[in-house]
């Protein structure tokens, strides 16, 4: 009897999901607390930012989309990316044969919709269980990696009639 009232007060203390639902603003989301238009914190007057002015450019900015770019994008998407997406970009890499959880589909509605800097970012900083690459992956190779992405994402919803402008939807 002792032991079932242990276990039932064990399962009580089981219940809910709070710390996994944890609600979060986007790097660019409006914040009340700040009053600013970014979730960040204004930085106080004479902090000096990580990194160079040339690399936090580089991230802000999406290089021209040329051949070289979508070669290296691909040839890094291999090598970072697709053990866990798979080379398709369908969640299905080689890790998540080995029982890991399998990361969002490229194709899906949601990551379609999503804006390039979206990738930049993710690829940079992680997301859920996703970690982050931005001591592996230059900004520069990021933005190669997402125009590489975007023409993965076309390749399944592109049609003839759009291919005049898909250089620009890449972007």
């Amino acid at each position: 009897m002792r032991g079932a009232a242990l276990l039932l007060l064990a399962l009580a203390g089981c219940s809910g999901q709070e710390m996994a639902d944890q609600p979060s603003l986007k790097r660019d989301e409006a914040n009340a607390i700040w009053g600013t238009a970014s979730a960040t914190r204004p930085l106080p007057e004479g902090v000096v930012l990580r990194g160079t002015k040339a690399r936090l450019a580089a991230v802000a900015t999406p290089p021209p989309v040329t051949a070289e770019l979508m070669a290296l994008g691909q040839r890094r998407f291999a090598e970072i990316c697709a053990p866990c997406h798979g080379l398709a970009g369908d969640g299905d890499g080689i890790v998540v044969e080995r029982g890991f959880s399998p990361p969002p589909s490229y194709h899906s509605a949601r990551l379609r919709a999503a804006d390039a800097k979206h990738f930049v970012d993710v690829i940079g900083n992680g997301y859920g269980a996703m970690y982050s690459y931005g001591d592996r992956v230059p900004p520069e190779e990021r933005w190669a990696i997402t125009a590489y992405i975007r023409a993965l994402q076309l390749s399944r919803q592109a049609t003839l009639a759009d291919a005049p402008e898909a250089a620009e939807r890449i972007r």
